[in-house]
C-alpha cells in the first residue's frame, strides 16, 4: 500500500457509499485509477468486510464480552471450529501468555451471556475460561489515523 492507496481509502472511510467518480474526485486522481487500485486492494483483501459496520446492539445484542479461553494445544483447531459454529461469537484471536484464545461475544442480557460461556466451557479443548463484560467502549475501532498516517508518506517512500 502506498500513499495514493491510503488517500483512496480516507476517500472511501468519509464516505462508504461513494461512487467510483466521487471517490476519484475527493482523492484527486483518475477514475480508472480508483478502479484499479480498488480492484486491487480488493484482490490483495486490504479492505475489509462491511459486517464491522453493523452494531449488533441493533441486532438485539446490546451486551459485548470478552471471554480468555485456555485449550488443551493439541485441540486448537477444533476448539476454533466450535467457537465459529456459534453466532454469538464475534471473533477469535490466538494469544501468547496465559490464555490461549480471546474470544469476542455479544449477547442478548446476562442469562444469555451465561449461557454462550457454557457452550465454550463445554468444548472438551477448553480447560478453562473467564469473562469480562465490556461496560463502556472506550476507544472504538478505527483505521482512519493509520490511513491518515500513510497518506501522508511521500510517494516512494517505503511504508
Amino acid at each position: 500500500m502506498n500513499s495514493t492507496d491510503a488517500r483512496l481509502l480516507l476517500a472511501l472511510t468519509e464516505h462508504p457509499r461513494a461512487t467510483t467518480v466521487a471517490l476519484a474526485n475527493q482523492a484527486g486522481l483518475s477514475r480508472n485509477t480508483v478502479q484499479a487500485r480498488l480492484t486491487a486492494l480488493d484482490r490483495t483483501n486490504a479492505v475489509g468486510s462491511f459486517e464491522r459496520r453493523i452494531d449488533p446492539a441493533a441486532l438485539g445484542y446490546p451486551l459485548t464480552a470478552f471471554v480468555t479461553t485456555r485449550v488443551v494445544q493439541r485441540r486448537l483447531n477444533e476448539v476454533a471450529a466450535a467457537l465459529a459454529a456459534i453466532p454469538e461469537v464475534l471473533q477469535v484471536h490466538g494469544l501468547t501468555g496465559e490464555s490461549d484464545l480471546l474470544v469476542h461475544v455479544v449477547a442478548t442480557d446476562a442469562e444469555d451471556l451465561y449461557r454462550i460461556a457454557g457452550q465454550i466451557l463445554d468444548n472438551p479443548g477448553v480447560e478453562r475460561t473467564s469473562t469480562a463484560l465490556v461496560m463502556r467502549e472506550m476507544v472504538e475501532y478505527r483505521i482512519t489515523p493509520l490511513l491518515r498516517r500513510a497518506a501522508a508518506e511521500r510517494p516512494g517512500t517505503p511504508q
